[in-house]
């Protein structure tokens, strides 16, 4: 069976639903992926993810080759075991956390040497190195090693960093997996379109199984992105998925999907519920507000979650202004529920017909 099967389109956008086949089950893309950067989703059970609907989440290459490291990694068995996690999983290639974390870094044509942001040790973490961490993670899509140009960067500064993400990505596929991983490429370029292109055009040579656009929300301006977006998805093959790197708000992923793009994650589900705020209708609740202290209603009466059917705000409320861990808790479960519910309303809107009238909602 096929890695990835296209099942429909949206007649009047980009948009597509599809299903991805891996050794540890099928995914439904449209997707958001819960971001479980150390081996958990923060605050959550593997339980209560998979209760909630995720067929796939996120681990990262530089945080589990630091804590716990390959040789305990490796006696695990690999991250599904260690984590009690048995659906499927991408692993980001460590490559944005050298440059977001570490200060102390030097780029060689083999990789980057850089100093932990734990300890100060100093490694090399590089396509071949980022590769083997994968393979003893033994996840079920792989990203290759490449380099996040900042914004803003001049276009010299952008095509250097090209020159050196094609080299490190072309490394990366030269490298041996499991045999039941998948390897994704990385498509860079800053937000220049000439650049873009060109790595679109190179790394479609490969032979990579997907491909991920990289090097948005970094800053730039949310018409960038989207203008980013409008110019590479197209020029990706159409029989492989396409994921953007975390990317975002509920309107970001909304639109993304309508310029075709298959698969997402972020860490703003589990982020903003650590920090109080919930995602409800086509906007957020600051929970922790003086206004809800007597609102016994709940978050959003229309969401079947369990927090949902359960508590109220003034309660949420209580829980956050006193300290107590349930709060994070609960409100962490309604986020996700939220975005995996959201990708559930995009799906059946591509089946029936139905994106565009999705789309307005959310763009009103």
């Amino acid at each position: 069976m096929a890695f990835f099967e296209l099942l429909g389109r949206c007649p009047v956008t980009g948009a597509r639903r599809g299903r991805l086949t891996t050794a540890h089950g099928t995914v439904e893309t449209p997707v958001f992926m819960p971001v479980g950067t150390r081996a958990t989703v923060k605050a959550m059970t593997p339980d209560e993810v998979a209760d909630l609907g995720a067929e796939i989440i996120l681990g990262n290459t530089y945080h589990l080759f630091l804590r716990p490291g390959n040789e305990i990694m490796a006696k695990a068995g690999g991250l599904h075991r260690f984590s009690n996690w048995n659906r499927a999983i991408l692993t980001d290639s460590g490559g944005f956390q050298v440059f977001s974390l570490s200060k102390l870094r030097k780029i060689t044509p083999d990789g980057v040497r850089f100093a932990s942001h734990i300890d100060g040790t100093r490694f090399l973490l590089g396509p071949r190195e980022s590769m083997n961490i994968q393979r003893i993670l033994g996840s079920d899509i792989v990203m290759a090693f490449d380099e996040c140009t900042p914004f803003p960067a001049t276009f010299r500064q952008a095509e250097k960093s090209l020159e050196m993400t094609l080299r490190w990505e072309r490394m990366s596929f030269e490298q041996p997996l499991q045999d039941h991983q998948f390897r994704f490429g990385i498509i860079q370029g800053s937000v220049y379109p000439e650049l873009r292109l060109r790595c679109c055009e190179e790394l479609t040579k490969v032979g990579f199984d997907g491909f991920s656009i990289g090097g948005l929300s970094v800053g730039e301006p949310e018409e960038e992105m989207f203008h980013v977006l409008d110019v590479t998805a197209p020029a990706l093959p159409v029989e492989k998925p396409r994921y953007l790197m975390g990317v975002g708000t509920p309107k970001q992923i909304v639109e993304a999907v309508a310029r075709g793009i298959d698969m997402f994650d972020c860490v703003m589900p589990t982020r903003l519920g650590r920090h109080g705020t919930a995602f409800v209708g086509t906007g957020t609740i600051p929970v922790k507000a003086g206004r809800y202290a007597e609102d016994f209603s709940p978050l959003d009466p229309d969401c079947t979650c369990y927090t949902c059917r359960h508590f109220t705000k003034a309660y949420l409320r209580h829980l956050f202004n006193v300290g107590e861990i349930l709060g994070i808790r609960l409100l962490t479960i309604h986020n996700l529920h939220y975005y995996i519910n959201l990708m559930r309303r995009i799906r059946t809107a591509i089946e029936n017909g139905t994106f565009p009238e999705l789309r307005r909602e959310f763009t009103a």
